[in-house]
């Protein structure tokens, strides 16, 4: 085919074919970068979304750990204390014998002293036997236990009251202690 325009027109559809060529690839390039913004809006969307499931799932995890540990914690402090009770109730019922003794010890009268002591923690019953050289230091030193209202129940034998050299006394603790 033989062209027969003049070459002027010739240019112009040049440029035209040129200015649709340009407005053809103008338009790919531009719909490309649109899909791809799309495209990577969604895939960033998605990770989003998975991440924020990560992050629900890692914290109710976490969650139940601790509350796991909590109740593990409980555990222990509640053996603790269960331990911690069974010990003050052992020390409140214990019976602290160098109080006894310096009870014992401070009510004695000169010039006598003590050759024995047994003490039966099942009734908290002292037993004691020792020397008075007579029968006013005995009765000071009964007068004396009395007078603590620490010991009750002071029993004294009658043979002891005839030869206060070998004397036993018997006596228990006060319930109610100081």
């Amino acid at each position: 085919m033989i062209n027969l325009l003049p070459s002027q027109q010739k240019e112009e559809l040049l440029e035209e074919k040129r200015l649709k060529l340009a407005l053809i690839l103008g338009i790919v390039i531009l719909s490309f970068f649109v899909c791809l913004f799309l495209f990577l809006f969604a895939i960033k969307i998605s990770i989003s979304s998975k991440l924020q499931i990560q992050k629900i799932t890692i914290d109710q995890k976490e969650k139940d750990l601790k509350t796991l540990q909590n109740q593990k914690l409980e555990e222990e402090i509640k053996n603790y204390n269960n331990v911690l009770s069974q010990l003050e109730s052992f020390y409140k019922e214990k019976i602290d014998l160098t109080d006894i003794l310096e009870k014992i010890s401070a009510v004695l009268p000169e010039e006598t002293y003590l050759k024995s002591l047994s003490f039966n923690s099942l009734n908290s019953q002292i037993s004691l036997a020792g020397f008075f050289p007579n029968r006013e230091k005995l009765l000071e030193f009964q007068e004396n236990l009395n007078k603590t209202g620490y010991f009750e129940d002071i029993n004294i034998p009658a043979s002891s009251w005839v030869e206060p050299a070998n004397t036993s006394i018997i006596f228990k603790l006060n319930d109610n202690k100081e």
